[in-house]
């Protein structure tokens, strides 16, 4: 029985070693883990979503999530300059439209989640919260889907 067990050890073990992505840096004591969600502020799918080739959830038209896909490490401590290669894609009909951009990450007082926030013409806004989008102390308000864009029946 035992050498099944070192066996099973040992498979699971070169399976989570193998599974770890090349661009997730490793983390070191001046760098937490993020996880990362997605706000979407269009009226535009988002079939997936990365940051700094981490991630890859996608979001509703008008949407929030919280942070459900992992990992991205940030640093510690907040200091200008903190900059991301966020990617999204974003279909126009059957059509693939991948876009991405170099976005500097808001200010942050402690370490927390990541949140991808699209807006429309292609605005992004990274901000690190350990709010999630709908707690008020979220740095960026959600307002969901617009009350003019509702057709009324």
């Amino acid at each position: 029985m035992k050498p099944n067990f070192h066996l099973f050890f040992t498979i699971f073990l070169s399976l989570m070693v193998g599974c770890q992505s090349p661009n997730i840096q490793a983390q070191t004591d001046d760098q937490a883990m993020a996880r990362i969600g997605i706000l979407n502020h269009t009226g535009n799918y988002i079939y997936s979503a990365s940051i700094d080739g981490a991630g890859g959830a996608g979001m509703a038209r008008w949407g929030a999530g919280g942070p459900d896909v992992c990992c991205a490490y940030i640093p510690r401590a907040w200091h200008p300059g903190i900059k991301v290669l966020v990617r999204w894609d974003m279909p126009e009909g059957i059509e693939h439209i991948v876009k991405e951009k170099v976005v500097e990450i808001e200010k942050y007082d402690r370490p927390g989640d990541i949140y991808l926030n699209f807006f429309p013409n292609d605005e992004v806004r990274v901000v690190v919260s350990v709010n999630g989008p709908r707690n008020p102390g979220f740095p960026i308000r959600h307002v969901g889907k617009p009350k003019d864009s509702i057709s009324s029946k």
